[in-house]
């Protein structure tokens, strides 16, 4: 590899981690403030239950949009190149995370607050849904073809460190700031710093070349009209494999980022100061352990890795909230951390193996497909779930008998698809049927 194509590598995967982690600060940060604020400012003539139930609705919405952004995104990142639609995608969620922060509450503009705050939301939602593939492609195919996992896995990096550094904003501000006047406007300060990030995170991203697969593909005219209709060729069943070995780990990191923050405080009475630093703290191991992981999988491939990791899972989720509801903090913070060590492992490879599942031409429209409606059937429904079964039958048994399953079944899918030939590309070298 020559100097000039090494340092462009390394500029691709700051650019990557960076847009990514911006992408996921803005999302990460609505949903911290779905759990432990929005049900006072944009619901309050509800009960607590139900105006978090609500709140949580809310951030449904932004899973609901992400597919929407995944298929016009995708669209024009495979018919005028990854780089301009992942920039428009990182302004996007800009606007919207600022939007919120200047949003008034109820109090204020009555209904008209949560009509908004949805609105906002979508258009987080769309952003997200066209950065997600965008971003892990682009590190991908900028890849030396012995490091594909490794490179894969520097914008799955973003999402952990996004957490951390909103959980850090979001613990940072309520801390210094008196609870009063925190619950009052000091939520909105961590919105409103989105607006400098994302100024950060374009001037970053407008530095990086467009990848050498699209690039070849416009060479060889293998540019088509309608990508996604092209991507579907791939065939149904293995389509619903990937899709569903994808939910899981979605399902699960949105328990844990975002469900236990609302359960650990409103039924468990536990600080939330104490949960948030556990958090992050679990977040800082997720985002950690991503490189150990993603060198094993370009060493000894990634499948086994991915359906052993998701045996871990499905342990791990069976005994999250049992073990929460000790109310030990010792114990608490084991489970905590146990996420943080054990979803990494999925999660670091799921976008490479999603994008491999297409051809480079029509590879953005078919994996932002998959990635954002595992997205939606994983993290986007799990807190709303989560929520409905708490409420309705006042313990948490259901809870992880529904996520166990989610999981169970995620860990079947990824066994089936496995055991098929992964699908060569056109213009790429042969994707090797060791990953």
């Amino acid at each position: 590899m020559g100097e000039r194509a090494a340092t462009s590598q390394r500029k691709v995967a700051l650019a990557t981690l960076t847009g990514a982690t911006l992408e996921w600060y803005d999302f990460f940060l609505y949903g911290t403030a779905s759990a432990l604020i929005f049900n006072k400012q944009f619901f309050p003539s509800l009960s607590p239950a139900a105006g978090t139930l609500a709140a949580f609705s809310t951030f449904a919405v932004g899973f609901i949009a992400r597919p929407l952004g995944g298929l016009v995104f995708g669209h024009y990142g495979d018919r005028i190149g990854r780089k301009m639609t992942l920039v428009v995608s990182l302004v996007l969620m800009g606007i919207g995370s600022t939007l919120i922060g200047v949003l008034p509450g109820f109090a204020t503009i009555g209904v008209w607050a949560p009509i908004l705050l949805v609105a906002l939301r979508v258009v987080q939602g769309i952003g997200l849904g066209g950065e997600n593939a965008g971003a892990n492609l682009m590190a991908l195919e900028h890849a030396p073809s012995d490091q594909r996992n490794r490179y894969a896995g520097f914008p799955q990096m973003g999402t952990p460190a996004g957490l951390v550094l909103a959980n850090t904003v979001f613990l940072v501000t309520s801390t210094v700031l008196p609870a009063a006047a925190f619950t009052s406007w000091g939520w909105r300060i961590p919105f409103l710093l989105s607006a400098a990030l994302v100024v950060v995170g374009l001037v970053i991203r407008m530095r990086v070349t467009e990848t050498p697969s699209f690039a070849k593909a416009v060479q060889r005219n293998e540019i088509v009209r309608f990508p996604l209709k092209e991507a579907l060729s791939v065939g149904a069943v293995r389509l619903v494999l990937t899709l569903v070995l994808s939910i899981a780990n979605s399902a699960v990191a949105y328990l844990f980022l975002v469900f236990s923050l609302s359960y650990g405080t409103a039924q468990l009475g536990l600080n939330r100061q104490f949960l948030l630093i556990t958090v992050t703290v679990s977040a800082v191991l997720w985002l950690g352990t991503i490189p150990l992981w993603t060198s094993i999988a370009d060493r000894r491939g990634r499948r086994g890795m991915f359906v052993w990791g998701s045996v871990a899972l499905l342990v791990w989720a069976a005994a999250f909230f049992p073990l929460l509801n000790t109310k030990s903090p010792a114990v608490i913070v084991v489970a905590l951390l146990g996420m943080g060590l054990i979803i990494p492992v999925t999660h670091c490879v799921q976008g490479a193996i999603v994008a491999d599942t297409f051809p480079a031409n029509v590879r953005y429209s078919g994996s932002s497909l998959l990635l954002q409606f595992a997205a939606l059937l994983g993290g986007g429904l799990a807190p709303l779930i989560s929520t409905a079964i708490l409420n309705g039958t006042g313990a948490t048994t259901g809870v992880s008998a529904y996520i166990t399953a989610v999981c169970a079944l995620s860990l079947l899918a990824a066994v089936l698809a496995f055991r098929t030939a992964p699908v060569p590309t056109r213009i790429d070298a042969p994707v090797s049927a060791r990953l």
